[in-house]
């Protein structure tokens, strides 16, 4: 006859997946998230926020392509606008970037016109004859001149 079979003893052991979620009380996740620098990670999108408007507005400020131009036109209200209900609204950005605002403004504003006339006066003194734009040229076409005497 046989012996009886010794009892077995199962152990369970549950082996997590990579793949399973883990489970986190939002209390827990705020916690993480700020000693992770979830809010220094929060600026920096928003320092990239901004600094992407600001090359949209430079880049096609003078375009004639109607898709530029749109572009141009939506960071320049963009930048103008007082919105401050949506969390990525130029004025919120600026506030938590601790940048006043209306600095960015002047600052584009004054570079678009020093763009637009600033180089005029330099050229103006090189020139002995008239100037003639040729072409699609945004300065000229902003002051409705074609011929201009120097």
């Amino acid at each position: 006859m046989q012996a009886p079979a010794s009892p077995v003893c199962v152990v369970s052991v549950m082996v997590r997946s990579p793949l399973e979620p883990d489970v986190l009380l939002p209390v827990q996740f705020d916690a993480a998230s700020r000693r992770a620098g979830g809010a220094e990670r929060e600026r920096l999108l928003m320092l990239t926020v901004l600094e992407d408007a600001v090359d949209c507005y430079r880049k096609n400020a003078f375009s004639c392509d109607p898709r530029r131009r749109k572009t141009f036109t939506e960071a320049r209200e963009w930048f103008m606008s007082p919105d401050r209900s949506r969390l990525f609204s130029f004025e919120r950005i600026c506030e938590c970037l601790e940048i006043h605002a209306d600095n960015i403004r002047r600052g584009l504003c004054q570079w678009r016109e020093r763009t637009m006339w600033g180089a005029l006066p330099e050229r103006a003194a090189e020139s002995t004859g008239p100037r003639i734009a040729l072409g699609p040229n945004p300065r000229a076409r902003a002051r409705g001149v074609e011929v201009q005497r120097g």
